[in-house]
């Protein structure tokens, strides 16, 4: 959706491919199934029936998909860990806390990662979230000590000269909501120099 950039929304850029590759006359139907964060890349699905729309968004609601990220970390967080926290959101400043206990206003939120590499100060980790709170991977690891690189909003330390964060959404599988048949997509996380470092290791 639009924000404060005024930079044109992603569903719109869809929308246009949509129409001329399939020489659509008319406005073209576009579902947002789910969202990412603006400064995170990866997969991201579009439904182009109102029906599978419907029948994506129960998926999501039911938890009957399975989304693994990728994220840059700082520091040196376990080999394997779950982590479970409650999160409030500040709408006004647009960020999320973490708290270890029950809060009367927090949605439990929890995760597993697993460290893949080590490169000086820098982790590469898997993540899979099993709830899917606003900000939740980006608050949770900054709340063990281990922010996603050129996160400044949850801790990092600089933002990164590329730009954007150094989360990335992997993978993301499902049974497609018509067929049944299972489905994987995957997108290779971005070619620039910060992550090329990782990239071989996966």
């Amino acid at each position: 959706q639009g924000d404060e950039t005024g930079d044109e929304p992603l569903g719109e850029s869809v929308k246009r491919y949509i129409k001329i590759k399939y020489k659509k006359p008319g406005a073209v139907f576009l579902g947002v199934v789910h969202r990412l964060d603006r400064p995170v890349s990866g997969v991201v699905v579009f439904a182009r029936t109102s029906k599978a729309l419907s029948r994506m968004n129960a998926l999501f609601q039911k938890r009957e998909t399975k989304k693994i990220y990728l994220a840059l970390a700082e520091g040196h967080p376990k080999k394997e860990e779950t982590l479970k926290h409650w999160l409030t959101k500040d709408e006004a400043k647009n960020k999320a806390t973490a708290y270890t206990r029950p809060h009367p206003d927090g949605k439990e939120s929890e995760l597993t990662y697993k460290t893949l590499a080590v490169r000086g100060g820098v982790s590469l980790l898997q993540v899979e979230p099993l709830t899917g709170r606003p900000h939740q991977i980006r608050v949770q690891l900054a709340s063990i000590g281990c922010p996603v690189a050129g996160d400044v909003k949850y801790g990092s330390k600089a933002s990164h000269p590329e730009g954007g964060i150094f989360l990335h959404a992997y993978r993301l599988s499902f049974a497609h909501p018509v067929s049944q048949a299972p489905m994987a997509l995957q997108a290779p996380p971005p070619d620039i120099e910060f992550w090329n470092i990782f990239t071989p290791l996966l």
